[in-house]
C-alpha cells in the first residue's frame, strides 16, 4: 500500500550560507569576513568592498539578525562572585553589556543544582536574548533546557572544560603556564613547586602541562613531591604552600595557579618568618586587582577576564556560524606581568 501525502507541499530548504562559504569566495580568511559583518576598520577598503559583494550576493544573513521582539536583555550565570575574578568577570560583561544598550540579569548560583533550576524556572517565564554561563561545570539538563527554551549560550570557562557540542571562550592556560615556569627558570630556580587547582578541571592541567614543559624546556627533573592540587582559593593555596615548604628540600619558588592561591601562598610564608621574594619567589595567574593589593606586589599571569566575559556578550547576542563538526572555541591570549615577588634564588640547588 502507497500512503498519499495530502499535507500542503512544503518549499525546499536552501542551504544556509556560511561565514567559511563567503570566505571561500572573496578569497579572504573567515576572520575578515567576520571583522566586516563586525564593522571593524581595519580591513583595506578594496577587500571589505569585494566581501560585502559576495554577501550581498548570497543574501548572507547573521544568525539572530532576524530574530524579532529582542528582549533586549542577556542572563550571566556565575558559580560565585566572592572573588576578584569573579568580579572581574561581570565587570566586563556589565561594560559591553552597557555599551550595546541592554539589560544584564545576574544570577549567582554557588554551583547548587537548586539554585541551577530556580534561575531555569525564572528563565523560562520571562524572555532573554542569550546566556552566559560562568561556572565550573554545565550540568547537562542546564543545556537540554536551554536548548528546549530556545534561547542561545555560551561558556566562559577560565575554570572550566571544553564541551565541543558548546560555543564557549577562554584563555591560553597552557602558555601561561609555560610563561610563568619559563620565568621562573630564567632567574635561576631549579626548585620550583607548583599549587594548580582541582585535578578535574581542563584548565588546572593545562597550566600543570605548561609548567612541566617549562621544566624541560630548561634541563630541570620533573619531581611530583613539588607538584599540588588546590582549589583555586586562598585556603588552597596555604595548604599547598605548607606542603611544599615542609619537604626535605622545599622550593625557592611557587606558581600558585590563582592570585587567591598566591595570596594563600603569601600568608603560609609569612606564618614561617620566610620573605618575599628574598626567601621564596611567588607567582601567580589572572592578574586581578588583588595582585597589586598584595605586598611586594605579585607577580602573575594575565587573563583577559573582562574581555572574555565582553566577548562572551556579543557572541551570545550575535552567535556566529559553527556546527558540532566546527564548535565555536575561542582562546585569548595570557601574558606574564612581572612585578616585585620575584627575584633570583639565595639557595642553589643543583
Amino acid at each position: 500500500m502507497v500512503a498519499l501525502n495530502t499535507a500542503a507541499p512544503t518549499r525546499s530548504r536552501t542551504p544556509r550560507v556560511r561565514i567559511a562559504d563567503i570566505a571561500l569566495k572573496a578569497g579572504v580568511s573567515v576572520p575578515t569576513v567576520s571583522k566586516v559583518l563586525n564593522g571593524r576598520q581595519d580591513v583595506a577598503a578594496e577587500t571589505r568592498k569585494r566581501v560585502q559583494s559576495f554577501l550581498d550576493e548570497s543574501g548572507y544573513r547573521r544568525r539572530g539578525s532576524n530574530r524579532p521582539n529582542r528582549a533586549g536583555l542577556v542572563d550571566f550565570v556565575i558559580t560565585d562572585l566572592s572573588t576578584s575574578w569573579g568580579c572581574e568577570l561581570l565587570r566586563g560583561a556589565e561594560r559591553e553589556a552597557h555599551r550595546l544598550g541592554i539589560g544584564l540579569v545576574v544570577t549567582v548560583t554557588h554551583d547548587q543544582r537548586a539554585y541551577a533550576r530556580q534561575w531555569l524556572k525564572t528563565l523560562a517565564s520571562r524572555r532573554s536574548d542569550g546566556v552566559v554561563l560562568v561556572v565550573s561545570r554545565v550540568q547537562e539538563d542546564v543545556e537540554d533546557k536551554l536548548s528546549q527554551l530556545g534561547t542561545p549560550f555560551v561558556l566562559v570557562d577560565p575554570v572550566g572544560g571544553f564541551n565541543p557540542a558548546v560555543p564557549s571562550i577562554g584563555a591560553t592556560n597552557w602558555a601561561g603556564g609555560f610563561a610563568a615556569t619559563e620565568h621562573l627558570t630564567g632567574l635561576g630556580h631549579r626548585r620550583i613547586g607548583i599549587v594548580t587547582g582541582p585535578a578535574d578541571l581542563v584548565c588546572s592541567e593545562e597550566r600543570l602541562d605548561g609548567y612541566r614543559a617549562a621544566l624541560r624546556r630548561a634541563g630541570v627533573p620533573l619531581d611530583d613531591a613539588l607538584v599540588v592540587h588546590g582549589n583555586f582559593y586562598s585556603d588552597g593555596g596555604s595548604r599547598g604552600a605548607a606542603e611544599l615548604l615542609n619537604l626535605a628540600e622545599p622550593p625557592t619558588a611557587i606558581f600558585a595557579g590563582s592570585d587567591q592561591q598566591a595570596r594563600g601562598v603569601y600568608e603560609e610564608a609569612r606564618r614561617r618568618r620566610l620573605r618575599i621574594p628574598d626567601d621564596l619567589s611567588v607567582i601567580g595567574f589572572d592578574d586581578v586587582e588583588l595582585c597589586t593589593w598584595l605586598t611586594p606586589q605579585l607577580t602573575t599571569v594575565r587573563q583577559p577576564l573582562a574581555n572574555m566575559a565582553g566577548l562572551a556578550i556579543r557572541t551570545v547576542l550575535e552567535p556566529p556560524d559553527f556546527d558540532r563538526d566546527h564548535p565555536l572555541r575561542v582562546e585569548l591570549s595570557t601574558n606574564l606581568v612581572t612585578r616585585a615577588s620575584t627575584t633570583p634564588p639565595r639557595r642553589r640547588f643543583p
